[in-house]
């Protein structure tokens, strides 16, 4: 059972972090652009949407899982003690950082932002790096053997397409 407490904490942690990575900065953006033509189509304002609301719900229920699954929350100095592999953990190594680009993409088509745009562009790839250099090599140190494994079965960013139809 997750204790109040570390739910509490994963709150806390997702206003603070998440929370002004996909929405202070991406206002603070927004307000330095001209609103670009491109990101108001009634195309571009469907998959922004579908974007908010998928991102959102993915980041939530992965922030829930580390509570529920892993006992710990998404703050690094506070990670789940177990390596959580269910759930959407089981097609993509890293569906938080999915949930926050989605949300960010999202974003800037709310906000009509080619700098928020931008903005997804460069959290993106400051996330890859983030998996690369730190959270891969130290999961591998913590988990040794379990964390390979998963690794060779599931990709770091999106699901394989086969893998799905197995389900």
């Amino acid at each position: 059972m997750t204790s109040p407490y570390t739910l509490l904490k994963t709150a806390v942690f997702t206003v603070v972090v998440p929370g002004t990575v996909v929405e202070l900065v991406p206002r603070v953006l927004a307000r330095y652009d001209r609103e670009s033509p491109t990101l108001d189509s009634p195309a571009a304002r469907t998959v922004g949407k579908l974007s908010l609301i998928a991102g959102g719900l993915l980041y939530l229920y992965t922030a829930l899982q580390f509570s529920t699954e892993g006992d710990g929350t998404p703050a690094p100095n506070d990670e789940p003690a177990t390596l959580v592999t269910g759930g959407v953990y089981a097609y993509t190594r890293n569906p938080m950082y999915v949930g926050v680009v989605l949300l960010l993409g999202g974003q800037a088509v709310r906000f009509k932002s080619l700098h928020v745009l931008w903005w997804t562009l460069v959290c993106w790839l400051g996330f890859h790096r983030r998996i690369l250099e730190y959270e891969e090599p130290h999961l591998l140190e913590k988990h040794g053997d379990a964390y390979a494994e998963y690794c060779e079965r599931v990709p770091r960013w999106f699901p394989d397409p086969r893998s799905l139809e197995n389900d």
